[in-house]
């Protein structure tokens, strides 16, 4: 699709401008540089920028991240990656200029890549701000009941499995 762009590796670079887009997204939800910088630290193989036309527009940060564990606070640093069976999409924010051109669908992909390569068994992530119904779409369903804590009213945990391709 080449209204999208290409994704490509994140690099310590880029963190400034994935601010200015976490902050664009996700307003009150937003998190800080350091956020960034300790999951590209500790595990640059889920971290990807969204660039078209020599502008950046979005990223995605995601992990390997225990299935019985809650999921990472917003702004916690984890200080490492710990060994899983199951894979965290921790952020897809694309800016408006981005959206419905297929990128969400490509980062899914690559997430997907990213927990089979891992040998994760499933993909679980935090739907905030409405998402939820997007993050159906993509295969993912309700884990339990509405979680709000730092994330917002409406917010939810959803998983969905890793497939063989």
């Amino acid at each position: 699709m080449s209204g999208a762009g290409q994704w490509r590796p994140m690099r310590e670079a880029d963190l400034s401008v994935v601010v200015t887009i976490s902050d664009a997204v996700h307003g009150a939800f937003t998190e800080p540089l350091e956020t960034f910088a300790d999951r590209l630290a500790h595990y640059p193989a889920g971290c990807a920028i969204l660039e078209r036309d020599g502008a950046s527009l979005g990223y995605l940060i995601s992990h390997p991240w225990p299935r019985d564990a809650a999921p990472p606070k917003l702004g916690a640093l984890l200080g490492a990656i710990p060994v899983s069976d199951s894979y965290y999409l921790h952020d897809i924010a694309l800016l408006p200029a981005a959206r419905g051109t297929g990128a969400g669908a490509t980062a899914t992909a690559f997430v997907v890549h990213q927990a089979e390569v891992e040998g994760c068994r499933d993909i679980r992530l935090v739907a905030i701000q409405g998402a939820d119904s997007y993050w159906h779409a993509q295969g993912f369903a309700y884990v339990g009941t509405a979680i709000e804590g730092p994330y917002g009213p409406g917010s939810h945990l959803m998983q969905r499995a890793v497939e063989a391709a």
